[in-house]
């Protein structure tokens, strides 16, 4: 019997990572990614490339790189065991611990045991590890098997145009160049403002659980995905409330034309009180209705190349 309580107590602990992986509602969006930035979709959002509100934009872009070179792989992290073989010495050593020996007799844990436990530790091994060094594929993404082919305007005279993915001082004033040809009134100084006022109005749609007011400023794929997010939550009979929303900074970040479109990527760094009730809103179901959370996420915008609209065509979650 005690036996059989250790090995239920051991399997409850090896399931709790993938417990507390399950995202809460948060947010716009649902404090998940979501939505497309074209062939840049399965790229990590680019941090801001100088410290916020710096001159760095009207400044000559450095030569553009002479080649290419494959961004180096990220190390993975490391666990101090190798695969099966350190997961099952790992049952073992638990199995030790428990049960004061692995022999067979005495009250003993078994080869069973051992070989069930090392198998649970694997699995909860090989989960965090994959949770740490696999990027996460942002939700509702074009198909990862499609292979997009950017479109790249014409260069302007002394600029090269490349394909490195990498997001650096002279990818964002190489794709600001390529912007103001078709539109020479786009200030990246001034589009915080337009910027802004989009998040506002989508945070305050989300609250109200009701998108149609603001579809003219997202795409069609983000105003789907994001109306069957609030109806799900209408479904639950829960609202999720944003309070005393303190934007702390807003960064443009990247800056690029592809396929006759323009796509800018802008950087919230927030603060807000974020929580779920019930209709009623005198039940909180999640978060806090005193403590702030702080949250920091990339909203790309998009529009036909020249004087359009700009509409929100995803959201990203940092890192």
């Amino acid at each position: 019997m005690k036996r059989m309580t250790a090995l239920l107590a051991l399997i409850a602990v090896t399931a709790l990572p993938v417990l507390w992986a399950a995202d809460a509602w948060a947010r716009a969006g649902g404090g998940g990614s979501s939505g497309s930035r074209g062939s840049r979709s399965y790229s990590a959002p680019a941090a801001p490339s100088s410290s916020p509100g710096s001159s760095s934009l009207n400044r000559p872009a450095p030569p553009p790189p002479t080649s290419y070179q494959q961004p180096a792989p990220a190390p993975r992290p490391g666990w101090g065991f190798g695969g099966m073989l350190g997961g099952l010495l790992l049952g073992g050593l638990i199995g030790s611990l428990f049960f004061g020996g692995m022999g067979y007799g005495g009250g003993g844990i078994g080869l069973l045991e051992i070989v069930l436990i090392g198998v649970l530790a694997y699995v909860a091994i090989s989960f965090l590890r994959r949770r740490q060094s696999a990027p996460a594929v942002p939700a509702g993404y074009a198909d990862p098997g499609a292979s997009p082919v950017p479109w790249h305007p014409e260069p302007a005279q002394g600029t090269a145009v490349t394909d490195t993915p990498a997001a650096t001082d002279a990818d964002l004033a190489r794709g600001l160049s390529h912007i103001r040809q078709m539109d020479p009134r786009f200030d990246p100084a001034r589009f915080a403002e337009p910027a802004s006022d989009i998040f506002f109005r989508v945070q305050a749609a989300w609250m109200a659980r009701d998108m149609g007011g603001v579809r003219p400023v997202l795409t069609e794929e983000m105003a789907a995905s994001m109306q069957a997010q609030c109806d799900q939550l209408r479904a639950q009979r829960r609202v999720n409330r944003l309070e005393n929303v303190a934007v702390r900074a807003v960064d443009l970040t990247e800056a690029w034309q592809e396929r006759g479109q323009d796509f800018v990527s802008v950087r919230f760094l927030a603060s807000l009180l974020d929580f779920t009730t019930d209709e009623s809103g005198t039940q909180v179901i999640e978060g806090s209705r005193t403590e702030p959370v702080k949250f920091e996420e990339y909203w790309t915008f998009t529009r036909p190349v020249g004087l359009g609209a700009w509409r929100l065509s995803a959201i990203q979650q940092a890192g």
